[in-house]
């Protein structure tokens, strides 16, 4: 127990004088000097009764933004390619901070609701969501798409190369090579061209025809979507209430949004289910199946045609996200 409390200690003392070096605070704080406020500038050319104050809210926020560490992310490098976000959403990331990597440390992997909670608390406060057509929320982001977040953060929390998972790979030769956990070495899964061709443009979603189940709407569950079925499982094995395992299975890809999404719709919703006919479920399970986005359990990288392969296994834990697991790189 005291070797784990020094360890947490020195864990803490390396993030604080982290977030201490002029490096970091040069990165997230802005110098006085250097920011325009638009509102003085216009008092003192115009007179303050010249002022029209509606035109500086939103202009104040924006350098702000830019200076506290936020990074524009490329929707594109996302699992879901953004299919499923409003055409103009606009996700944006930055490195977490000592008290976050604090709360995640507490992180129980023998508890899966724990571990979600974790890792969902990373992705709540290191990112943002915007688009100017919808109230967007870290819970509108693809369940699939936050792995790539969660190391996409991790790299701007940790940069130093000292800090970087390494995984042993091989080749079909035989030929070995270490990988560093890296978004670049991620195997993407493919939805396949027999489901892409009902992918609809302007409802962002999968509007399928079908003999047996007739028109059916699915898309790849979202992060909010995925905490209400959990909720929901808990409470019922809490309960001693039987879970219809099946229903379960399908249930996140039929729901459209996280929004209104409780105990009571899911109950609905597995009533409904019910009454569907052996063929309807069949086909909606299928296409549930067919409709996986994410990445794969291997990493994959390619020198000079060669291909190099690791298992996506993190060796201590999924804590060595944000926990250093070897301080030997830290300790003089």
């Amino acid at each position: 127990m005291n070797d784990n409390k020094d360890q947490d200690q020195e864990i803490e003392k390396i993030l604080e004088s982290k977030e201490a070096s002029p490096e970091f605070q040069e990165a997230t704080i802005v110098e006085e000097s250097t920011v325009e406020d638009p509102v003085l500038e216009s008092i003192t050319n115009a007179g303050l009764g010249s002022v029209n104050m509606d035109r500086f809210g939103r202009e104040r926020a924006a350098p702000s933004d830019l200076h506290l560490g936020w990074m524009e992310l490329d929707i594109d490098s996302l699992p879901s390619r953004g299919m499923f976000y409003p055409t103009d959403t606009v996700i944006k990331i930055r490195a977490a901070k000592a008290a976050e990597i604090r709360h995640f440390s507490t992180l129980d992997e023998t508890n899966f609701i724990d571990m979600e909670e974790k890792l969902n608390s990373i992705i709540e406060s290191c990112t943002m969501v915007n688009t100017p057509s919808k109230r967007m929320s870290y819970k509108d982001i693809c369940e699939e798409d936050r792995i790539v977040l969660l190391l996409k953060i991790r790299d701007l929390t940790f940069p130093e190369p000292e800090n970087k998972i390494v995984f042993n790979a091989k080749s079909e030769n035989g030929s070995k090579l270490e990988i560093d956990l890296s978004t670049d070495y991620l195997v993407p899964s493919e939805i396949p061209s027999e489901i892409r061709r009902y992918y609809d443009e302007d409802d962002r979603t999968f509007v399928i025809q079908t003999k047996s189940a007739g028109t059916v709407y699915m898309k790849p569950p979202s992060i909010g979507v995925m905490q209400e079925v959990t909720k929901y499982l808990k409470d019922r094995k809490e309960n001693d209430q039987e879970i219809d395992q099946a229903f379960i299975q399908v249930l996140p890809y039929i729901v459209s949004d996280w929004r209104g999404l409780n105990a009571k719709k899911i109950f609905e919703l597995e009533i409904e289910h019910k009454r569907w006919s052996e063929k309807k479920f069949m086909v909606i399970y299928r296409l549930a199946e067919k409709m996986k986005i994410g990445v794969s359990t291997t990493l994959e990288k390619e020198i000079d045609g060669e291909v190099f392969k690791a298992p996506l296994e993190f060796p201590g834990g999924i804590k060595s996200l944000f926990i250093i697991s070897d301080l030997s790189g830290e300790l003089l």
